[in-house]
Formats: structure tokens, sequence, C-alpha cells
């Protein structure tokens, strides 16, 4: 009872101790000399909550039943460091730029700021750690058994004594972590105390370890031997089970709350990885320098059936060195309380942040500006937290029996929290991860861990009937916990961490791949998946609406009176504004919920100034960040799209130039067979005629004349002809002279109908003018243009098709003048409209006049006098518009 007494004493002591030198540190950072509290050196020791009462008395326990197994509880930690220090430094820019708190603090903002994901990540992280704690409950209730009943052998529990340890580990956690709310949820006086206490332990192992193998062993040369002489000396490795070991303390290094506090939350310089990556795989392997001689020489010198988990407390006891003994008490009580300490803050921080906060916000009457002061509710939450966890702890340990090894009982706690990883990793990588994906691979994992290891862990017939373990509930095989899918014959750890990361990676990008993430999980994503890229902050507030004075009310709730007052009065004499209360700048609304941030978390502090301010603006980064994978995959689309409406529109125009390129080439045909017609026929009647003249003999006068009339005629026809091609190539060589003289546009009309109008038979086209409108004066080649005219009033004579034919003819005069040509015919069809004005084109097939060199005449002529004549479809018969150019007319006097 003495020595339990002077442990009693001595723990108190120490906790004392380490209130000083907490307190010490707060005060320092209050003064703003917290510069050492901050250096590497801290901050790789603060990595030692990793090393808990399991690797401090577990290792051993571990080394006798599975040989050097326990060593890859160490190498997956240092393979993180090592090998992924790209993404350890990932997650501190995230934990940064985004003010995270915990690791449900990442899940949910990463996926839209989903309280629901936060809780879920919340009692996963709850239940997970809850065996983790029941460890160091054993192992400390352990220790005070062996000081107090003085059984080395066995170790076992008397009386209430676990009780008793949970209840002062709480209360400790409780003055110790909770005395005060700091923004950003970092505690500088926790990490020093935690750093403190691991020089304890790492000292206290080492002073055991170098007492085991200098004071009993003999020295280097004879532990060695010792070694190879027993059975640890042989290799004894589970290839799948050291591989699976290996994976999942890697992964609970990354999601275990603890370590993400001080790993990420507690880090405020990214440089310190660097030190850390090599120093804390250094302090790993000087813990586990003297595992195995410890190991041997607890088997050696103690009584068979002694708890291995204690050798490190045994073997100096049964030696008569009580302050050696005494010393490892203080190490391992360090490694637990360090864990406790900084676990159950974590977990209270999201308990408080993700449970209570947003059920106190929703059922407060009037939200976040009614007068009053949060902070108590906050702290309150969280010491009911922390007791809750601890208790929770000393439940699972209860019901367990408190018996199970302490490297079994990690191994439950590790495969639980590591379902964290794929909605983490996914998150930080994966812009196309969704909120419904973390939930479906959360829910997948979480469910599988605990059907097949953790209820399991209680015991048969506990929560698990022992017949389910045996023939599967209901008699199912296959759903066997440990058999699962008919899958036999594996370790149980290994079986469950196979199956549980795999529907947890897979649910999770399933779900991802089927569900499309929404606006907010989308800017989200940019600004976790390209952190070093597009954001070096969270979206800032806009500030338009907020009212400093409900800022302040709500501040008070929060921060208290004194610290809220403090920082609205620092924040107006930066602004210079001449009173107590700062504008509501972007700026200051950030620091603001910075500060909230650290008492309530990220989401609940959003949440709060969110409700006073109503809005915050994004930067163009951000946005263009969110549409990035989007714009690019939709200019590839359009470039495809417009890739393929070009290549249709170039199909359709070398469809039409090819259509029109056949018309053509059989207008061609037509025109070279009608031509050579038309050539061949007065060359014909020339020489006919001529060698009648010339041979034939008694032709009377009458017969000498009319021979010699066709003869005139038909070199008028052929010269006419000529005079065509020829007009047609001078207009198309651009060698013709404008002859420009003024003349009214009236005239040019009346020569052109005397001229065409009728035919040589008298027959004549009905013509419609309007003389008044045709007044103007014009400044151009008369002739040509007379000679336009005259071709479509003969067109009209030829090939209109009407009973009675009719042309109208309609001039608008104005900025230019416009004259339509309109018959009372059936029209072109649409395939003679696109060639009328080509060459050889002729308007009609059923009359042989002509050898359609007109119109295109008529298009070149107009366009040496700066016009333009064109084909008006929809007039009900055949149409043809002359434009004539201002500059070229102008009104009549």
């Amino acid at each position: 009872m003495t020595m339990l007494n002077t442990l009693v004493a001595v723990c108190s002591l120490y906790a004392l101790f380490l209130f000083a030198i907490a307190f010490a540190a707060d005060r320092a950072a209050m003064r703003g000399q917290a510069r050492w509290l901050r250096s590497p050196l801290v901050y790789t020791l603060s990595l030692s909550i990793y090393c808990s009462a399991w690797t401090f008395y577990g290792a051993v326990g571990s080394a006798v039943r599975t040989g050097f197994e326990y060593l890859a509880i160490y190498l997956g930690p240092s393979l993180v460091l090592m090998g992924w220090w790209w993404i350890l430094r990932k997650l501190v820019r995230i934990g940064r730029t985004q003010r995270l708190t915990s690791v449900a603090d990442l899940i949910s903002s990463r996926y839209g700021k989903s309280n629901l994901l936060a809780v879920g990540v919340t009692i996963l992280a709850v239940v997970g750690t809850t065996p983790y704690i029941a460890l160091q409950l054993q192992s400390v209730t352990l220790s005070f058994e062996v000081f107090g009943v003085g059984d080395i052998v066995s170790g076992q529990e008397s009386g209430h004594t676990a009780l008793w340890v949970a209840a002062g580990l709480a209360l400790f956690t409780v003055i110790f972590g909770t005395r005060n709310l700091d923004a950003n949820e970092r505690h500088n006086g926790v990490v020093m105390a935690i750093a403190v206490e691991a020089v304890v332990k790492l000292a206290a192992l080492l002073t055991v370890g170098i007492f085991v193998v200098w004071g009993l062993l003999g020295g280097v040369s004879g532990a060695l031997e010792r070694i190879d002489a027993s059975e640890l000396g042989q290799w004894r490795i589970n290839g799948g089970r050291w591989t699976g070991m290996i994976v999942l303390s890697g992964a609970a290094f990354l999601c275990l709350p603890r370590i993400f506090q001080v790993l990420v939350v507690e880090n405020d310089n990214e440089t310190h990885l660097r030190t850390a990556s090599w120093a804390f795989p250094l302090y790993l392997g000087l813990m586990s320098l003297f595992v195995v001689p410890i190991a041997v020489t607890g088997l050696e010198l103690l009584p068979a059936g002694s708890n291995p988990d204690l050798f490190v407390l045994t073997v100096p006891l049964s030696q008569g060195r009580d302050g050696l003994a005494v010393l490892s008490f203080l190490g391992g009580f360090s490694s637990a309380t360090s864990m406790v300490i900084v676990a159950a803050i974590a977990l209270s921080t999201m308990v408080s942040n993700h449970v209570v906060m947003p059920l106190f916000l929703r059922f407060a009457k009037r939200g976040a500006k009614v007068s009053g002061d949060v902070r108590h509710v906050v702290l309150l939450a969280r010491r009911l937290s922390i007791v809750g966890v601890v208790m929770l702890g000393y439940l699972y340990y209860r019901l367990s029996g408190g018996g199970a090894a302490l490297s079994s009982i990690g191994e439950v706690s590790f495969a639980g929290v590591a379902q964290v990883l794929p909605a983490m990793l996914g998150g930080i990588f994966w812009r196309g991860g969704s909120r419904v994906g973390a939930l479906a691979g959360l829910t997948l994992g979480f469910g599988c861990w605990g059907y097949t290891l953790f209820l399991p862990s209680f015991g048969a017939g506990v929560f698990v009937p022992d017949s389910w373990m045996v023939a599967g509930p209901f008699g199912i095989a296959w759903l066997r916990p440990q058999a699962l899918f008919g899958i036999e014959g594996m370790d149980p750890l290994l079986h469950t961490v196979v199956w549980s990361l795999t529907l947890n990676a897979g649910g999770f990008v399933l779900a991802s791949l089927a569900s499309f993430p929404r606006p907010l999980e989308r800017l989200q994503g940019a600004q976790f998946v390209n952190v070093f890229d597009h954001s070096t902050g969270p979206p800032r507030w806009s500030g338009k609406v907020a009212q400093t004075e409900d800022l302040m009310i709500m501040a008070q709730r929060i921060l208290g009176a004194r610290d809220a007052q403090a920082l609205f009065e620092h924040e107006a004499r930066r602004q210079a504004t001449g009173g107590t209360l700062p504008a509501p700048t972007p700026d200051f609304l950030e620091r603001l919920e910075r500060e909230l941030a650290g008492s309530v978390g990220a989401a609940t502090a959003h949440a709060m100034v969110g409700q006073i301010v109503g809005g915050m603006s994004v930067s163009v980064e951000d946005l263009m960040a969110v549409a990035d994978e989007t714009a690019q995959l939709m200019e590839y689309s359009a470039r495809l799209e417009a890739q393929s409406q070009e290549l249709a529109r170039t199909a359709a125009k070398l469809r039409e130039a090819n259509s029109k390129l056949t018309r053509l080439s059989v207008q061609k045909d037509a025109f070279l067979s009608q031509i050579s017609h038309e050539l061949r026929t007065p060359m014909t009647s020339i020489r006919a005629f001529s060698e009648i003249l010339r041979d034939a003999d008694g032709l009377t006068p009458q017969e000498h004349g009319k021979y010699a009339s066709i003869i005139h005629d038909e070199a008028i026809r052929l010269t006419r002809l000529l005079d065509d091609l020829l007009d047609l190539s001078v207009l198309e060589n651009g060698q013709v002279n404008l002859n420009l003289r003024p003349g009214l546009l009236s005239d040019v009309l009346d020569r052109a109908v005397a001229a065409a109008a009728a035919d040589e038979h008298g027959a004549r086209v009905r013509i419609w003018r309007d003389p008044r409108a045709e007044e103007v004066m014009l400044n151009t080649d008369l002739d040509r243009l007379s000679q336009v005219f005259i071709n479509l009033v003969a067109n009209t004579r030829k090939y209109c098709d009407a009973a009675r034919p009719r042309l109208d003819i309609r001039v608008r005069p104005g900025a230019t003048v416009v004259i339509d040509f309109i018959d009372n015919g059936a029209g072109l069809s649409a395939e003679a409209q696109d060639v009328i004005f080509e060459k050889f084109s002729r308007v009609s097939d059923q009359k042989a006049g002509g050898a359609g060199l007109g119109l295109a005449i008529c298009r070149q002529i107009m366009t040496r006098l700066g016009g333009e004549v064109s084909y008006l479809s929809g007039q009900g018969g055949t149409a043809f518009r002359v434009v004539l150019p201002a500059r070229y007319a102008v009104a009549a006097q």
C-alpha cells in the first residue's frame, strides 16, 4: 500500500509538473515569445503522441507473441513521413488555408461543408478510438496492480482500479485540455507538455533497456547471444499480416484524431515536416531499440505465465530496482496520459463543433444575434465530451473483459479509424469525389469493420452470437464475421482490413461516379486538390450587409466579453476608424471567423458569420479552378461539335458546288452543242447560198436578191454571236472603258422597251411603269445600262409562259436606285436560280433562242458600273432586281 501511495504521489507531482510546463508555454505564447514553442524539435516530439502505452508496454508483449511483427507499427508511420511527405505537406497546407480543427472538419469541408459527413466521421472516430482509450486504461490499471498488489506474474486487476484510473484521466484531461478556447485549436501548452512527455517516456524506456543489456545480459555481445538462443532469434514473419500491419499503421498515422491534431492543426510551418521526416523515424527507432532484449530477459527471469505486456515494468521489479521501476511506470503513465489527453481533446472538439453547436444553433430562438455567452456552452460540451469519451473506453475495457493483449486492442482501433483514408485521399487528389461517395464509402467500411472486428472483439456471445461466428447469421455461411463472402483461413485483422477498405474505396469511387457534386463541393474540391495553385486562402466574405454591432454580440457569446472587445478594438485601431468598432471589411470578417473557428470549429463559425453577413465572394482563380475540368470538357466538346459542324458545312458546300458544277457542265455541253449549231447553221447557209449564186445559171433577179439577203442575215447573226462572246470576254478581263454621262432613267427604260418589247412578228409584251418614280437623274454609262434593261425585257418577251405576258417595272429611288423587273409567268426553279447568271445558262430549255450569255453579260456590266443584278424569288413570276449605286444616281430637279 505504501508503494501504491507513492505512485499516486508521483503521478500527482508529475501532473503538477506538466501543468507548470503547459502554463509557462501558454504565458510565453500570450507574450509573443512562442518562437521556441514552434520549433521543428518540439513539433517532432509532439508527434510522439503516436507512441502510446501500446508501443511502451505492448511492443514487448507483441515481440514475445509474434516475434518481430511489432516493427510493422513503427515502419508504417516512418514510411509515411519519409515517402509520403508530399501528402502530409498538402494536408498541412489545406489545414491552414481552410482553418481546419479536426479530421471531421477536413472531410466535412472538402465535401461541401456537409455537417452530416462531419457527424458520421465524428461517430466513427469516437467508436474507433474507444478501444485505444481502453488500451491506455488497461495498461495504467495493470501497472498500478503490479505495484499495489505486488503480483508481477499475472498483473490482473483487483477491485475497481480501472474505474478510478478512468476518472483520474478524465479529470486530468478536463483540467489540462479545456482551460480555455484557442483560435485554430492550437494548444501551445499542451503541445509543449506532450514534447516533455515524449522525452520522459523515451528516457524511461532507454534506461530500462540499458539496464537490461548492460546490467543483466552482459553487454551487446551477451544480449545478442541470448537473443540467438531464444525463440525470438528465429525469424517468424507472416508476410500477409506483416504487410497488412504496415499499411494499417501508416493509414492510422494519417487518420487518428490525435495525430491529425498535432500533425496538421498544431502545425504553423510546413518546413517542420522536413525535420520530422527523419527525426521522428529516428525517435521510433530508439523506442524500439531494446524491445527484443527486454522480451528475452523477461522470458528468462520471470515465471512462466507472466504477462509479457508488463515486462518493461516487472523486470526491474524482479531485480529489486524499485526506482527504475517507478521511472518505467512514469514512462508508461506518460504514454497513456498524453494519448488520452490529445485524443480526448480532438474528439471533444469534433463532438462540440459538429454535434452540439449545430444543435444549439438550430434550437436557439434567435440564432447568432442573441446577447449572451456561448463560450461556457462550448466549454461545458467539451468537458462532458471528454468524460463521455473516457467512460466509453472504460465501458469497452469492462465489456471486453480487460484481458486481451494490448497490441490486439490497438489493432482494432487502427482498423476503425483507417476507414477515413479513402475519403481523405480521394478528397485531396480527386476532384470527382462527391459527398454521396464519401457517405457511401464510410458507411460500407465502418459497417464492415464493426461487424467483422469491433463487435467480435468484445468476446463470443456478447454482441455477436456464437452461432453467427460458426455458421453465419440465419445460417448464411458466407456472412460469417471472420469468413466474409466465404473466404476462410485469413487472419481476422487482415480479413477485416482487406474487406472494409475494399468496400469503402469501391463504394466511394462508384457512388462518386454515379452522382454529381454540388457547386460548393466543386469549389471546395478545386481548393483542396489544387491547393498549391489556386487557393491561397478560403473564400472571402463580402461584408456588404454585416452590422458590426451584431458581430460584436456574436463574438462576445463565443469568445467572451473581454477577448471579443480586445479583438474589435485592435482591429478598429488597425483600420484607424476613430472608434471602438471596426468596419466589417472582408479581412476583418476572415480574421473573426478564424478566431471563432478555434472555439466552435470551421463549419460552425462559417455558419454563424454567414447568418449575419449573408454572403461571401469567391476569387476568379477559385471559380476558374472549379470550372477547369468542366471547361476543358466543354471546350473539347465544343471543338468537336464545331469541327463536326464545319465538316458538315464544308460537305454541304462541296455537294452544292458539285451539283452546281454538274449543272454547269451539262449546260456547257449544251452550250457547246448549241454554239456549234449556232455557228454551223449560218455558216452552212452562207456556204450553200454562196455556191448557188456562184454555180447556178439562169437565176432571176428576184431569186438573186433573195439569196443575197439570206447570206446577209446569216452573216449578221454570226456577227452578233461573236460580238456577245467578245463582249463577255472584255467585261470579265476588265478591259472595258465606261462612257459616263448624265441622263434620265426614264429615257433609258424607254429605249429598252422600244427595242425589246416587240418581236419580229409585232407581238408586244404589256409593260406597266410608274413615270413619276422614274424621274431620276443618272450619271453612268447609259448605253451599257440600256443593254442590261434590253436583255431583261427581251427575256420576258421570249420566256414568259403566261397566256398574256406582262412585265412590271418598279423603281424605288433612295440612297440607291432599285429597279425591279417582274413578269407574270411561272418563275424559275430553285436549281435554275443558282446558275441563271452563269455563262452558257439559259432561262428555259423549251425555246431555242440565244446562247445563254445574256444574263452573264448583264452581271458583268452591273459589276463594272458598281451596282448589281440579282434574281428575286417569291414574287409569283420571274423577277430580277437591278441596283444602281448612290454616286451614279441623283434625284431629278
